[in-house]
């Protein structure tokens, strides 16, 4: 599944890399802390968060993920946005808790 179709499925509000959005999606990985996300997240996979600070961008660039989802209507400030556009990341935005948004995506990707 292509990252334009969560998009278009989950109704998110994508903040950075449009072009990004062509990205196929191997999977989703559920987690707050940055470790457990470097540790344990595959290549392709979207995160979702509910973080917002800087560190988001340098580990999803790391383990090359699809994209990052942050949820609880949490947005990200404008050089974090700025970051994830230099490093190529797609970020996109929800009102929904992250249980809804991995539901949702359990559903999509099974």
């Amino acid at each position: 599944m292509k990252l334009s179709e969560v998009v278009e499925k989950l109704s998110l509000d994508v903040k950075t890399v449009d072009d990004g959005l062509q990205k196929e999606v191997t999977g989703v990985y559920v987690s707050d802390l940055l470790s457990d996300v470097m540790a344990n997240a595959k290549d392709g996979n979207i995160w979702i968060t509910l973080q917002t600070h800087m560190n988001i961008v340098a580990v999803a660039g790391l383990k090359n993920l699809a994209g990052i989802i942050i949820v609880n209507n949490r947005q990200p400030e404008k050089e974090i946005n700025e970051k994830a556009e230099s490093e190529k990341i797609t970020i996109m935005t929800t009102s929904l808790p992250a249980f809804e948004v991995a539901g949702e995506l359990y559903k999509m990707l099974t």
